[in-house]
């Protein structure tokens, strides 16, 4: 068995996308021959405060020459990249996506995040993505060499085809936290302008990593009078989630980037048609046949998208049967976590 360490910052249990792609590789590793222990790391991330970076530092530092040290990206692109330099274990990266593309960031504060990445990533013997289009961005924007470089796509639970809402107002359906990269604000400017067609919308996600961006989108609700039609749900759990994609007639996805979006994914394994933008691997992870794509960011093109789905009964349907069949083929977990074993037995074979 290959030791590891999983260095994590934050809480575990978190909901979000990369949160679960950490919790369903650890819990794959041992099958793969790696004796994977998590580390946790302090929250914050990546912004996170002095008291943050020397306790993580510190934790990081502690790590047994014997183990490869593999550290979540989110908090690896905001440590000071020269205290890496100096660390025992051969360290790798989990990268889910660059912490400079996230939207709604300050130009200044993204190129910071940019140049930080770029140096952090110099001192790590492998880098880990979950996607190609994360893969090509790391070589042509952060100079990680390809070889160095490993896709372990997210994995895809098989799930029962979707049965729909039986309403006469479409079920649309978008999951992901209330941020602006999630493009939730672009959704609803959209659809204030398709009320002449039967519709409802649930959000699920959590309004509270970004409050002031959940309060902008409760105001453009009311302001476009949606109030009746758009339901913010939050959080649900794994349950709820499971009876949302079942009851759904459209899953969209109005990301401004995503670094492979597990919830596409989700919704493929469950035959759901698709509205999705092109934002960063968002575009690759679905097949064409299986959903209509439109530019991040562009509430018209998404607009006639969604009219388009919403008037046009033969169209869900062409899109729900690509959809299913594309979910058919999707990777497991246990399929990422043999990815990511490869590399940390090569990993630790090398240091030793």
């Amino acid at each position: 068995m290959t030791p590891a360490l999983f260095a994590i910052p934050g809480d575990l249990a978190t909901l979000t996308g990369g949160y679960g792609y950490d919790r369903r590789v650890l819990g794959e590793l041992t099958a793969c021959g790696v004796a994977a222990t998590h580390l946790p790391l302090p929250g914050g991330f990546p912004f996170p405060d002095a008291d943050a970076v020397t306790q993580t530092l510190r934790l990081l530092a502690q790590a047994p020459a014997d183990h490869v040290l593999l550290v979540d990206g989110l908090a690896l692109g905001a440590l000071p990249p020269a205290a890496l330099a100096g660390l025992a274990a051969p360290l790798v990266a989990l990268v889910h996506h660059p912490l400079g593309l996230e939207s709604g960031l300050a130009p200044a504060t993204a190129r910071a995040l940019i140049e930080n990445e770029r140096a952090a990533l110099a001192h790590v013997r492998h880098v880990i993505v979950t996607s190609p289009t994360t893969r090509d961005t790391l070589i042509a924007d952060f100079g990680v060499a390809a070889q160095r470089i490993a896709v372990a796509e997210p994995g895809t639970d098989p799930a029962p085809r979707f049965q729909g809402s039986g309403a006469e107002a479409l079920a649309l359906l978008a999951i992901g936290s209330i941020t602006p990269r999630k493009g939730h604000g672009v959704l609803v400017e959209a659809l204030a302008e398709l009320q002449h067609l039967p519709w409802t919308l649930t959000i699920i996600g959590s309004p509270d990593r970004d409050p002031a961006c959940a309060a902008h989108l409760r105001a453009a609700i009311a302001a476009h009078g949606l109030g009746a039609r758009v339901t913010l749900a939050g959080e649900e759990s794994e349950a709820a989630l499971g009876a949302a994609y079942a009851g759904a007639d459209l899953f969209v996805l109005p990301s401004l980037y995503e670094g492979y979006g597990m919830v596409l994914g989700e919704a493929m394994a469950r035959g759901l048609p698709i509205v999705t933008t092109t934002g960063g691997a968002a575009a690759q992870t679905v097949p064409d046949a299986a959903a209509l794509k439109v530019p991040p960011g562009d509430a018209p093109a998404l607009r006639e998208a969604l009219g388009a789905a919403i008037a046009d009964a033969s169209l869900r349907a062409r899109l729900a049967e690509a959809s299913w069949l594309a979910g058919q083929g999707l990777p497991r977990w246990r399929e990422a976590a043999m990815v990511i074993a490869k590399v940390l037995h090569s990993i630790a074979g090398a240091a030793s």
